[in-house]
């Protein structure tokens, strides 16, 4: 079971920045070049030139995370970043705009035990990309601290956890930060040893799945790895043992999760009438009218059914959008092909796009990694060469396009108990949440 505990968050010190607006950012992998810029030239203590130092004229190698180390240092050592005095849970809400309305979602940030994936209480749903793990633990090295905090998910049907802190926040004043999308951020440092206590035991005997940061939680386990085999065996309370989370309840109102659609590239461009004819009897298609711009009614179309057998490719060779809907055949082809897995994942939308529609039946298996978007105008733009995607490998045209469903919670926390991760990018949760309100120092 996860060991849940207070920490004393390394903060910016609002004297010295000013608004702490200026100084956060999303996280490091849903930042383009241009957004990076942007935030660059936002303040000179920007949390960027932390979690996505960029590179520099005569740069070889790394050295990009020694000069994310020497910011942490210098900020530190001019106050810039300040640790705070006491232990505290913060408290951390996020209020913004979804299909007209206004949603808060409401978590808090504390330090989780480190538990390796598969020998204890805390759960993955998603597969990793070992590059990605490779460019963390060097920053995480360099600069001797949690830059970023992982996200996970607790079951807390009657949000009994979060109740309790908020009670805990009356009278605290809070910090507030507003993103480059509108969000508002809002932070409360709890330091009443009594909430927190009561809050501790209540967390402890609850499973907690990863909602986003998989990247960022192996990441920790690695540098404990580490500092074991450069300092020996460390105690428990060494603060390699844990890694800063927010923590949300799954029963909050305010989890909402979006779609992440594909765009690649390396692929045989199609037409229609060959997407319709690989997809055979495994699906039932149907061609839609409008060119590329018909992404917006094969969305609006896959939305309203809410299937997770609904899939739409575009068939970039004739600008056609096929809409395609799996059949019992699809369901055996998938038992074919993954019957090592359960139902629950064989069902997925991503499992069945990628297994079962990229690689079985339009045979783009060993594709190049694809760019991952979440708005159907981001793969628009994309096919048209427009705008810029923070996850892009690459700027050779695209060749192939699909749009899947997301995830469900649900869908998470199933496949999370067999043991099971879903392909990579099955969900997105949003808002991100912002670097820069706290840090966790390791050292």
């Amino acid at each position: 079971m996860p060991q849940i505990t207070p920490f004393q968050a390394v903060r910016y010190n609002l004297d010295h920045v000013g608004s702490i607006s200026d100084v956060i950012a999303p996280p490091y992998d849903v930042i383009d070049p241009e957004l990076q810029d942007q935030l660059y030239k936002r303040h000179p203590a920007n949390v960027i030139r932390i979690i996505l130092n960029r590179p520099e004229p005569g740069d070889s190698g790394d050295e990009k995370y020694q000069r994310a180390a020497d910011f942490v240092q210098q900020w530190l050592s001019e106050g810039v970043l300040k640790q705070d005095d006491q232990p505290a849970y913060y408290v951390y809400h996020q209020q913004f705009e979804h299909d007209g309305q206004t949603i808060n979602r409401r978590g808090f940030m504390g330090r989780v035990r480190i538990q390796r994936f598969g020998e204890g209480n805390i759960y993955p749903h998603e597969e990793t990309h070992p590059k990605a793990k490779v460019d963390r633990l060097k920053l995480t090295k360099a600069t001797g601290q949690n830059n970023s905090q992982i996200f996970g998910l607790y079951p807390d049907p009657s949000n009994e956890i979060i109740e309790t802190l908020d009670a805990a926040c009356q009278g605290v004043t809070p910090l507030e930060a507003v993103d480059h999308l509108g969000v508002k951020h809002i932070l409360w440092p709890v330091t009443d040893e009594a909430a927190c206590e009561k809050v501790s035991q209540l967390m402890a005997d609850r499973p907690m799945f990863v909602a986003d940061g998989h990247h960022r939680y192996e990441t920790a386990c690695n540098y404990k790895d580490h500092v074991i085999e450069t300092e020996g065996a460390i105690d428990d309370a060494h603060p390699a043992n844990f890694v800063m989370t927010m923590l949300v309840g799954m029963s909050d109102p305010g989890m909402i999760v979006l779609p992440t659609h594909r765009l690649l590239r390396g692929t045989p461009k199609f037409t229609s009438d060959q997407v319709v004819e690989k997809l055979g009897d495994a699906f039932d298609c149907e061609k839609l009218s409008g060119g590329l711009d018909a992404a917006a009614e094969a969305w609006s179309r896959m939305e309203s059914a809410d299937d997770q057998g609904l899939v739409a490719v575009y068939a970039a060779e004739d600008d056609v959008w096929v809409l395609a809907k799996a059949t019992d055949a699809a369901a055996g082809l998938m038992k074919e092909i993954a019957g090592q897995q359960s139902d629950d994942w064989r069902g997925l939308g991503v499992s069945i796009l990628h297994r079962l529609v990229i690689d079985r039946l339009l045979g783009c298996e060993g594709h190049p990694k694809p760019t991952y978007v979440h708005e159907v105008s981001e793969v628009i733009d994309g096919f048209r060469g427009q705008g810029s995607q923070a996850e892009s490998d690459g700027d050779e045209p695209y060749t192939l396009a699909a749009l899947v469903m997301p995830a469900k919670l649900s869908d998470v926390e199933a496949i999370s108990l067999h043991k099971e991760r879903m392909p990579a990018k099955s969900t997105y949760f949003y808002p991100k949440l912002l670097s820069g309100l706290t840090f966790n120092r390791l050292k």
